[in-house]
This record gives structure tokens, sequence and C-alpha cells, in this order.
């Protein structure tokens, strides 16, 4: 982290911020332009007082979030963690459709708590149907399994790097503070956006294309109609 030191003020490293802004301009096109391809960003921070501003910055964007606990081989081994979400999808299942009803009290509370321990682990990647694109991290070192397996798949991570991280495991660091509160829910915040203005991009394209198709068959209708009206007279 050298690099990004500004100096050093009572025993304490003082990040540049000249830096933080470059570093974080840059990142956020990159997560804009991933957003805009309709790539899955996996939302990961685990400690206390990151939970809650990861699981609702990923909701906001619509993207998955692990913000209990990384349990090793999330990534690198998707398929058993595939098998868990799918035990937890029959058992709500069963929930929905009464047949929880059919059991003994002693089966269907077995089944509700091992429900919510699975919903509590899985809930956030529920709906991850597939390996993310890309991860965003808070607290590189707590999340260091995430970030390995990330990094063996060769999947690329985007994270806020406080003075104790190692910026060489992360693709695309942003020096910052990673433990304060008000700064996770700031790059949590602008994680959102950028992800929310590559969708944007990504409709508008859709629409554009719509419309093109629309003006193109337009034209071609405008250019058959005369041809056959020709016809018509020849024949008549």
């Amino acid at each position: 982290m050298k690099k990004f030191i500004f100096g050093v003020r009572k025993n304490i490293y003082i990040i540049d911020l000249q830096k933080t802004l470059r570093y974080f301009r840059n990142t956020y096109q990159i997560v804009v332009d991933a957003a805009a391809e309709g790539q899955t960003i996996l939302f990961v921070g685990t400690k206390k007082q990151a939970r809650n501003s990861v699981r609702e910055a990923a909701i906001a964007c619509g993207m998955p979030y692990v913000d209990n606990r990384w349990l090793g081989g999330m990534l690198t081994n998707f398929p058993t963690i595939q098998k868990s979400i799918r035990k937890l999808d029959v058992i709500t299942e069963m929930q929905e459709n009464g047949q929880i009803d059919l059991l003994t009290k002693k089966e269907a509370l077995m089944l509700s708590r091992k429900k919510d321990k699975l919903e509590m682990y899985f809930g956030g990647i529920r709906d991850m149907k597939k390996l993310p694109d890309m991860l965003f991290v808070i607290d590189a070192v707590k999340e260091h399994t995430a970030v390995l397996e990330a990094r063996r798949l060769g999947i690329p991570v985007v994270a806020p790097l406080d003075t104790n991280c190692d910026p060489d495991l992360i693709t695309y660091p942003i020096p910052g503070n990673d433990d304060a509160i008000r700064s996770i829910q700031l790059f949590c915040r602008e994680m959102t956006a950028a992800i929310n203005e590559g969708k944007a991009l990504r409709d508008g394209q859709g629409e554009e294309v719509e419309q093109t198709e629309e003006v193109a068959s337009e034209e071609a209708a405008a250019t058959e109609a005369p041809a056959t009206e020709e016809t018509t007279t020849e024949e008549a």
C-alpha cells in the first residue's frame, strides 16, 4: 500500500485522497461497463458494520450478496452450493403449498430450522444461477478466502483497501477506509449507482435496437408496397 500513502501522522498512515479519487473514478467506469454488458457482480461484506450496507446496496441494484459468513467453496465448489440452494427452494415450496403441514410437528420444526440456516448463508445468492463475473468486497483482509477463490477462478475483484491490505490481490483497488461505517456506506452507495447506471445504458441500447428494427421494417414495407402495385397493374 506504500504507493497509496500520503504520509504518517502520530503513527497513523494517511491515504492519499487524490489517488483515492483517481482509482475510484476508474473503477466506477469499469463497473458501469460491466453492468452494461449484463455481468453479475457479487457483493461481499460479512463484518458487523458492513452487513446492512452491503445487503441494502446489493438489493438496490438487483445483485447477489453474502452478508453473513463466507463459506469456503462458495465459488470454487459452486455446484455443491447450488445443491444447498435447491434444498432451500424445496423447503420453501413445501411451506407455501402446505406440504409441511402433513409432517409431524418435530419434522416440520426441523425443516423450518434447516430453512432458517440455509437462508442465513445462501439467501443473498439464491437467484445466482452461475458464478459471478465480478466481486465487490468490503474488507479484503477479513474476506481473504473470497478474494483467493475469485483469483483462482480468474474473477476480478473490486475493493476499497485500507493501509493493512495487499493491493496485489485486488484487481481494481480503491485506496480508502474499509472500516468506518460512513466510508462503507459511501463505497456501497457508489457501487449501486454504477451498476444501475450500467443497467440503464443496457436497457437504452435495447430500446434503440428495437426502434431501429421497427424503422427498418417500416422502410421495407414502404419499399415493397409500390412493387406490389406495379405488378398488379401489369397483370391487369
